[in-house]
């Protein structure tokens, strides 16, 4: 359970939330709603107790697990098998479990035998106390209905993608509150940032049926609408406007059916007061002429004022992001190509051999199922990373520009300005201040360090750098993940228009449909092929 009082939250000088009193208990599926930029990651992070209130007291009971936006595990060298299981403290058991039985085998002398063998029967009763191999089991079935196959369990995190760690990642928490863990699901309250993302169809739909069923606390950010619709029976919505947050006691259909009805009566109410303000202004300018009427016309102007000011503020409509892709720098025909590209991590083989030719103003999609190499692709072409074979072969005037899920092109630790000042250092001041501000970063946050950004935020950021670059190939890799509807349509407009050459990697059918491929490169196989909207089904699996 979670309690809250008199929340204030403030990113630099600008108050997101301002005497905020909430109260979480099992049973209260939460959906966190609002803008990108109004507080949602930040408000998540206090709560689970990653970060400190700017003022206010924040009381938490029973258990908690905390998915951020973007998690960053400290030991990369585990297996994923082993960071799912450190869940319920099972994957160091079952280290000593193993060291027991090698001791063992190699032991002769009896009393030191005997002795292990009482060590290893302490371990087996803690490890069966704790679920045993009925746990192992659970955990293997949860990493299942999320993507994350047997093999790879078996690899260490530092071999997987950012997606797949961050399924890792969700895995884990789930699975310490599923229902045999310790304390139960009743003692478990979830806080989960964006948890659909790098999921595919299959793994979301369960996903909603876990949480649906989840008796627990839960805190949700999604801007998957049917997440939303299916899971929670209670809205906060996060006002950027007005610093506060609004509570509604019901499920996300009944919600917008609330706001809409709220905000329509907000709009009648101000349209109605300022009329009669208007007629008692408009009376009192013709008393004031008057001497005799002088007191009568200000108490009159008075009420005027006092009418306006009794008022709910109408909530300002939400500032959306001006996103238009760059215009693409004169090339030659085929600007970038790739010839025999292979890659490895240890022992297991991504992808071998793949050929691809990107010409100018080509539109091409990467497909493949979760973990079959589409992200490695993109970074061996955007020269994040080096192929184990294979060559790229840059045309006439190649400038590439390259948007990485995991915001991995920007610096963390730079602020704003720093970053976008490094992806455009020929770029005028004035210029780049005025494109951060379509993008919707002005004053003090350009200060901002953009590892305290939301996850929207660090999209918008890592977006403003690639229209700065002139760049004529598009390298994207989900570029609509963490944004709200208004800015996702930005996104998506932009594609539309984008004259340069794209290769997009998504789970979002809605971007595939904006960018209208010619192409469609098939992984691990590499097999190239014309566009058909067969593949459409595809997407969401992929």
């Amino acid at each position: 359970m979670i309690t809250v009082t008199d929340l204030e939250l403030r990113a630099g000088s600008r108050i997101l939330v301002s005497g905020a009193t909430l109260r979480v208990q099992p049973g209260d599926r939460i959906g966190l709603v609002g803008r990108n930029g109004a507080g949602k990651t930040t408000s998540l992070r206090v709560l689970a107790g990653e970060g400190q209130p700017y003022g206010g007291e924040v009381r938490r009971s029973g258990e908690l697990g905390y998915l951020p936006q973007d998690p960053r595990e400290g030991d990369l060298s585990v297996t994923a098998k082993d960071r799912v299981l450190s869940a319920r403290g099972l994957d160091q058991i079952l280290r000593d479990m193993e060291k027991a039985q090698t001791t063992m085998a190699e032991l002769v002398d009896q009393n030191e035998l005997d002795a292990a063998v009482r060590k290893y029967g302490r371990l087996e009763e803690r490890f069966g106390s704790l679920g045993g191999y009925a746990a192992e089991s659970e955990a293997a079935r949860i990493c299942a209905n999320l993507g994350l196959a047997d093999r790879i369990l078996a690899q260490p995190l530092r071999t997987l993608s950012g997606g797949q760690r961050r399924r890792v990642e969700l895995a884990r928490i789930l699975f310490g509150a599923s229902e045999s863990s310790a304390g139960g699901k009743d003692g478990t309250t979830l806080l989960l940032d964006e948890p659909t993302n790098h999921l595919d169809a299959d793994s979301i739909a369960w996903l909603r049926s876990f949480l649906k069923s989840h008796t627990g606390g839960l805190i949700v950010i999604s801007h998957d609408v049917e997440l939303l619709a299916d899971v929670v029976n209670r809205v906060w919505f996060l006002d950027a406007t007005r610093g506060e947050v609004d509570m509604y006691n019901m499920g996300w259909q009944k919600y917008l059916e609330a706001r809409a009805t709220d905000e329509k009566r907000r709009r009648r109410e101000r349209a109605n007061a300022e009329k009669k303000a208007s007629a008692l202004m408009a009376q009192a300018d013709k008393m004031r002429a008057k001497a005799t009427k002088a007191v009568a016309a200000q108490n009159m102007a008075k009420r005027a004022e006092k009418l306006l000011s009794g008022l709910e503020d109408a909530r300002q409509a939400d500032k959306v992001a001006k996103i238009r892709f760059p215009e693409p720098a004169p090339c030659g025909k085929t600007p970038l190509m790739a010839e025999g590209l292979s890659k490895s991590y240890g022992s297991l083989e991504i992808f071998t051999g793949v050929d691809l030719a990107i010409d100018r103003g080509s539109k091409v999609v990467v497909l493949g199922l979760n973990g079959a190499g589409k992200t490695t692709l993109l970074r061996l072409l955007g020269r994040m990373d080096q192929p184990d074979a294979g060559r790229l072969v840059p045309g006439h005037g190649l400038r590439v520009g390259y948007y990485a899920q995991e915001h991995e092109t920007l610096d963390h630790g730079a602020s704003v300005w720093a970053n976008i000042r490094h992806a455009a250092p020929d770029t005028g001041e004035q210029q780049l201040r005025s494109l951060l501000g379509t993008f919707l970063f002005t004053g003090e946050q350009l200060d901002q360090p953009a590892g305290t950004l939301s996850g929207g935020e660090k999209t918008r950021l890592a977006l403003a750098g690639l229209v700065s670059s002139a760049a004529n190939v598009l390298l994207l890799d989900e570029p609509t993940n963490n944004l709200d509807p208004a800015s996702r349509e930005q996104v998506l407009d932009a594609l539309r228009r984008f004259e340069g050459a794209v290769v997009l990697v998504t789970h979002d059918p809605g971007a595939v449909s904006a960018l209208q491929p010619e192409r469609v490169i098939l992984l691990p196989d590499g097999t190239e092929d014309h566009w058909s909207d067969d593949y459409l089904e595809l997407i969401e699996l992929a």
